[in-house]
């Protein structure tokens, strides 16, 4: 069957470096370094310094990271995880005597550990030429001299201006006089170009041993939170293995628990069982088995994925061929699932960035950041102008849950990246934000490539769907009106949303083609994505 696939934006191509990344000002950052000489790790660290300015409702210092690595040198990947853990204080009992009955939306008790300033420098230490102070110059500029306020994020301060105007330091910023910011007006952080300035003199021990985290402590204190100076100084990063997945040939790698990551390699997995370039891209029945998959996975996804320090986490069976056949065979062709269960293993947010860089020496990073939902806790620490994120929403206060709150324990997080290997070596390096979106998006970005012949950039482009935890589809409104009709008819209740749909996330893909030697990127028109190559 023909698939018809068009793009607004070209593919960029080049024979040296790629970088895609959430802003184009990022992605200038990021290319500065390549471009003189630095590798794909320094690149990925200056693009997400710079995103801390210029997506401060997206990412930040206050924020969590996860990477994948790929070192051509030996061909070996490596998973960081930089997500922090919550406060030795954080109890469930605290909260529910504080009259809590959930995880609160917002406010400094939905903070944890802020793990992305370790990450940054921990992944220049194993693998970068450069340091933070080699590679904060940009960011530092934009905080001190501003940069123009773009619709988007003028947009997300106006939605949370009621919840900024509760946090003083957060207000000054980014509600002068009162009102939000207009668009093309110059947005100054001074006290974040502080911040980042003791940064590039002290580096991490500036946050978990310094200026910056005594503060954070002393608003802590006064402010009826949780933290203290041993929650900062016992924070640690970790290394490890990533999860892969075979599909037909390639390998999908992806982030391990606490991450979301496995859910992506189950709902590749499952799908493999069908003819899906037969049926066609978008069509009614190649759209049903998508979703249905993505049910299934995600009833796992939500028993199960957890800090695995806490709670063990059957990888091996979530993704084992018997039991993805056996997952499979529990999609109804013509029907939507109204409530799935999640296997029996054990008896006996939304907004992130995200940013992709290949070298000239074929060196790969996948990378997310994140503050969680949109400016996060909508708190920050005086004079700093650093946002907490509200991470502490991927925990419970149910007891009986994997994800039950517990003293320095990381939460459940939806953050994942992505590298497909074909023979080994990186063949395509890929990810986006949008919360429980991510690997419904890594889904569909995979498939138009790889099952129905989509360049990088359309498959970007291409109409996306997502389903959400209420029963609800998500389509955006350029799906053809023959497979919205079909989809409504085998029970989907489908919303059609805007033809390019932030909701959808800010997608970004580079492609290898090692038989012509050339990188190839498409980055995502739904938001700030920009893609530059040489």
């Amino acid at each position: 069957m023909a698939n018809s696939f068009t793009s607004h934006r070209p593919v960029v191509m080049g024979t040296n470096w790629m970088i895609t990344a959430d802003h184009p000002l990022a992605a200038q950052a990021g290319a500065a370094v390549l471009e003189s000489g630095g590798n794909a790790v320094d690149a990925a660290v200056a693009a997400n310094l710079a995103l801390t300015v210029v997506r401060p409702h997206m990412c930040g210092l206050g924020g969590d990271l996860f990477a994948l690595i790929y070192q051509a040198q030996n061909g070996r990947m490596e998973a960081l995880n930089a997500s922090g853990r919550s406060p030795y204080k954080a109890t469930r009992e605290h909260y529910l005597n504080l009259g809590f009955k959930a995880i609160p939306e917002d406010g400094l008790l939905t903070a944890t550990v802020p793990g992305a300033i370790d990450g940054w420098q921990a992944a220049l230490e194993k693998y970068g030429t450069r340091s933070l102070a080699d590679l904060l110059p940009r960011a530092i500029s934009y905080a001190k001299n501003g940069f123009p306020v773009y619709p988007e994020l003028a947009q997300a301060i106006e939605k949370r201006a009621l919840i900024l105007a509760e946090s003083p330091a957060a207000a000054k910023i980014f509600l002068p006089g009162g009102e939000p910011p207009r668009v093309g007006e110059r947005l100054v952080q001074t006290d974040l170009a502080g911040s980042l300035k003791l940064l590039a003199s002290q580096s991490r021990d500036a946050f978990y041993r310094g200026q910056l985290g005594e503060a954070l402590v002393r608003f802590s204190e006064k402010a009826g939170g949780l933290f203290s100076q041993k929650d900062l100084l016992n924070h640690t990063h970790n290394w490890g293995e990533p999860l892969k997945q075979n599909y037909k040939g390639l390998t999908i790698c992806t982030l391990p628990p606490n991450s979301q990551g496995i859910a992506l390699l189950m709902q590749m997995a499952i799908l493999e069982n069908f003819d899906l370039a037969g049926l066609g891209h978008n069509t009614a029945d190649s759209l049903h088995l998508l979703v249905e998959a993505k049910k299934l996975a995600f009833a796992d996804r939500d028993k199960y994925v957890c800090d695995p320090d806490f709670h063990p986490v059957p990888v091996d069976q979530m993704l084992s061929s018997e039991q993805i056949r056996k997952q499979a065979g529990r999609i109804d062709r013509q029907r939507a699932a109204t409530a799935v269960k999640p296997r029996d293993f054990l008896k006996g947010g939304q907004d992130t960035v995200y940013l992709a860089v290949v070298d000239k020496d074929g060196n790969a990073v996948s990378l997310i950041q994140s503050l969680y939902e949109s400016f996060g806790s909508c708190v920050m620490i005086p004079d700093t102008g650093i946002i907490l994120h509200n991470r502490g929403r991927g925990f419970t206060l149910d007891p009986d849950h994997v994800n039950c709150l517990q003293p320095h324990k990381r939460p459940y997080h939806t953050l994942h990246s992505t590298i497909v290997l074909k023979d080994g070596r990186p063949y395509l390096v890929l990810g986006t934000p949008g919360a429980d979106g991510q690997t419904q998006t890594v889904t569909q970005l995979l498939m138009n490539h790889l099952e129905f012949g989509a360049n990088v950039q359309e498959a970007v482009e291409a109409p996306r769907f997502r389903s959400n935890p209420d029963g609800s589809l998500f389509l955006e409104g350029r799906f053809a009106a023959e497979a919205v009709r079909s989809l409504k008819d085998k029970g989907h209740i489908v919303q059609v949303v805007s033809d390019w749909d932030e909701v959808m996330g800010s997608s970004q893909i580079i492609g290898i083609d090692r038989g012509y030697g050339i990188i190839m990127a498409g980055a995502d028109p739904r938001r700030q994505a920009y893609a530059i190559g040489s």
